[in-house]
């Protein structure tokens, strides 16, 4: 079986945005790997424009992977591989944050730790995500302990275990988070807010570390690197925002390599204070490296021990004062990983816009680096799952089914090659062996499945068997607000089928800039399904007068909508007049199963037959709801035996209206 690649039927004007987006961005220079020119007074770009030009161009600020030091030494990767699991209360966080397996445990709300200042201890393989921008550990703290390892805590807010009247905090040791002696962290898109001691507090020759697109707010001693005579430890610190925040902006001491980038730090708390108000320290032997940061009425912006090192370039300083230290030769970060820099002048509106909790940040499990297949990733969903996960799926070809059950909704099945051709889930059973559900190579009977950038098959030959049941599904769906992109189904007979749990159940599916190709009933099924935007292959079998049906639809006569396909275009190898465009399906009988489909705004080849809907199973395709509406194509020509709908009809056949529901479902709305 060959796998097709993707080719998106064309729209008007694609090319313009696609020009005008590429020119935005170039404009702009976000992206570059160059350096932008310091300047003591330097621009600010504006929000909305470097936001547009990041979206366009920046897509790895939403990785799940680490950048930077983290990602060296054989990387940081959490709890993958575990179980997925969301908590809502301190016990629940303690217990599978100290658990000695992975797990990527997702807080969900605010989580208010007692005793105040109490500590959540954190064990290996470990990744702790806010859900949305909800997940809160209010006065209590994540700690760390000496040897703990591959650690990764994202999307959180820690807030609130500062003392009232008790500024410097001496007296007590409550941070936001805090470790001792480990390995392999990373923090990352966090916010810290009013902390009685540090609010990250990176000690003791931990190593591999990478801090990132954080939100340090509302505090004295804010982020410190050290307490150590070594000098070991290895840490990337980039596209934080430092507001309101008095010392430790950071300060590093005796690092190996401290390289901060891209930081911005403006509205420094007690900027009267002589000494201990200042931005970015390199103390003891630390080489640091500072680029492109913007620095904003902050004094003491960086300053070095004479002992230490620290090379600045390419940073903007507005309204700074007291030292700007630099000296020595530090290193070059390139020699240990690569990064690009965004310009100085657009730090601040990047930062605003991406620091901090995203609603955008999930869970991602990726297949076969963090599961094994397909199907282990799914098991490792929560049941009843409320929040997107999404499953990764490596490039490769995975002969194997896969299930997801109907107590698994909200999951995301993502190819990650460049072409959906390059991830295919593939198997070869024909439903002698099990019926539809036991054919099927992929089966989604969960509400809320997102797959995009794949190719699933059933390659069962039916030439090289004889059975009752050659039907071979490549998917299966039973599911409501399901949505294939850029997909691809390849079969025979019965490729897809997008059914419902029962009769009067109505499920959606929405299936857009796919492929469909197959010979008999290849389309079928009682769901309210739209195909926009798609290639649909009608495979011949070699008759000369009957070569299959394209739909067969059994939907709830209580259902006005089953299928509808919709700007898209029909292709065939099959004889011209040899294919029909689809047959009532009354499974078992039924009567109360009234198809209905409308093909419409679609391009029809030679091979469709002038009366195209026919007679199934002793029920007339008269009695069935087939229609068609402004077709183009050799095939499309208008005869007898070819309803088509009025104007006024068709404007209540749109593809809103399929999906719409009583939830007002929008799948299309993003496109």
């Amino acid at each position: 079986m060959t796998y097709p690649p993707g080719k998106r039927l064309s729209r008007p004007g694609h090319g313009k945005v696609v020009a005008a987006v590429v020119g935005l961005v170039t404009a702009l220079g976000l992206g570059s790997l160059g350096e932008a020119h310091a300047s003591p007074a330097g621009p600010v770009m504006t929000e909305s424009a470097a936001e547009s030009a990041a979206e366009s161009g920046v897509p790895d600020r939403w990785a799940d992977r680490p950048h930077g030091f983290a990602s060296l030494a054989g990387g940081t990767t959490g709890g993958a591989g575990g179980k997925v699991v969301t908590v809502t209360d301190q016990a629940a966080l303690a217990k599978y944050a100290a658990a000695p397996e992975p797990y990527v445990i997702r807080v969900k709300g605010s989580i208010t730790a007692q005793p105040f200042g109490a500590s959540i201890e954190v064990a290996s393989d470990k990744t702790i995500v806010g859900v949305g921008t909800t997940g809160e550990l209010v006065q209590g703290e994540l700690h760390l302990s000496p040897g703990t390892h591959n650690v990764i805590i994202r999307n959180m807010t820690i807030r609130d275990s500062a003392v009232e009247g008790n500024w410097d905090c001496k007296d007590t040791d409550f941070d936001g988070i805090q470790m001792d002696t480990v390995h392999h962290v990373w923090v990352d898109h966090n916010r810290f807010s009013n902390i009685c001691d540090g609010q990250l507090d990176i000690r003791k020759n931990s190593e591999y570390v990478t801090v990132s697109y954080n939100r340090f707010e509302n505090n004295n001693k804010t982020f410190g690197v050290g307490w150590t005579s070594d000098v070991k430890t290895q840490i990337t610190v980039d596209h934080n925002w430092f507001r309101d925040t008095k010392q430790r902006n950071p300060s590093i001491d005796n690092a190996a390599y401290a390289h901060l980038y891209n930081n911005y730090l403006t509205a420094q708390a007690d900027p009267g204070d002589p000494v201990w108000t200042y931005g970015n320290w390199s103390r003891g032997r630390t080489k640091m490296v500072i680029e492109n940061s913007y620095y904003e009425d902050v004094q003491h912006p960086y300053q070095a021990d004479t002992t230490a090192e620290l090379v600045q370039r390419g940073s903007i300083l507005r309204n700074t004062s007291g030292r700007h230290d630099a000296w020595g030769t530090a290193f070059d970060p390139r020699d240990f990983y690569a990064y690009r820099l965004d310009p100085a002048a657009a730090v601040p509106a990047l930062v605003k816009r991406f620091s901090g909790p995203q609603e955008r940040i999930g869970v991602v499990l990726h297949v076969p680096a963090d599961h094994p297949a397909v199907q282990a990733a799914v098991d490792a969903v929560p049941d009843c799952n409320d929040v997107p996960v999404t499953i990764a799926v490596a490039p490769g070809t995975y002969r194997a089914k896969v299930h997801i059950p109907a107590t698994k909704p909200n999951i995301v099945l993502q190819g990650t090659g460049q072409d959906r051709s390059d991830t295919v889930i593939v198997y070869d059973t024909p439903a002698a062996y099990g019926g539809s559900n036991g054919s099927a190579t992929v089966r989604i009977s969960a509400s809320d499945v997102t797959a995009r950038n794949l190719t699933f098959a059933n390659d069962f030959d039916e030439a090289a068997h004889e059975l009752n049941g050659e039907q071979a599904l490549a998917v299966k769906t039973t599911g409501d607000r399901i949505v294939f992109e850029d997909t691809a189904f390849l079969g025979n007979q019965d490729t897809l089928m997008t059914d419902s749990p029962k009769l009067t159940t109505v499920s959606r599916v929405y299936i857009r800039d796919s492929y469909i190709e197959g010979d008999v009933d290849f389309v079928y099924g009682r769901a309210t399904t739209v195909i926009e935007r798609s290639v649909i292959r009608a495979l011949s079998r070699g008759s000369a007068t009957n070569n299959g049906y394209i739909t067969a639809a059994s939907t709830w006569k209580g259902n006005p909508y089953g299928f509808l396909i919709t700007d898209s275009k029909v292709v065939s190898d099959a004889p011209a007049g040899t294919f029909h465009l689809g047959r009532p399906w009354h499974p078992g009988g039924e009567p109360d199963a009234i198809g209905q489909v409308l093909i419409r705004n679609t391009e029809l080849p030679a091979a469709i037959k002038a009366s195209p809907w026919t007679d199934m199973g002793g029920f007339s395709w008269k009695d069935a709801r087939f229609a068609e509406y402004r077709n183009t194509g050799p095939g499309a020509a208008v005869t007898a035996d070819r309803p088509q709908l009025s104007d006024a009809e068709a404007a209540t056949h749109t593809v809103a209206h399929y999906l719409r529901g009583t939830d007002g479902w929008a799948p299309y709305a993003r496109h």
